[in-house]
């Protein structure tokens, strides 16, 4: 692994830097449902987008559904940070937890309502 000034452990590193990669992968994913991305597809974690759906109900189910999922890792990647103590890598996960999870909410919202 490359030098770093972290005051974090190389093998620390090693583990939230991969987890991370993950993170970043979904991220693509989600962003791109059609799949133009397909080399951050192969990484990510998110089922792949139905894309013969046509309903709009039926889209809004699909991304209330990834977006849960990519809060899971999410999530999991922030408790990796906790246990490395890497307090800038949970601050930051923390920041897009909260906007996925309005997103998410947004999304549930419409199809409850």
């Amino acid at each position: 692994m490359y030098r770093s000034p972290s005051a974090l452990k190389e093998d620390a590193r090693k583990r939230l830097a991969q987890s991370l990669n993950g993170r970043l992968a979904d991220g693509l994913d989600l962003h791109n449902v059609y799949g133009t991305v397909r080399h951050a597809a192969k990484a990510s974690s998110l089922p792949e987008y139905e894309a013969e759906t046509r309903r709009d109900l039926d889209h809004v189910r699909l991304l209330a559904d990834r977006i849960e999922a990519y809060l899971k890792g999410l999530r999991e990647t922030r408790d990796l940070g906790e246990t490395e103590d890497d307090q800038d890598t949970v601050d930051l996960l923390t920041g897009i937890i909260e906007e996925f999870e309005k997103h998410g909410w947004f999304l549930r919202a419409t199809l409850e309502g």
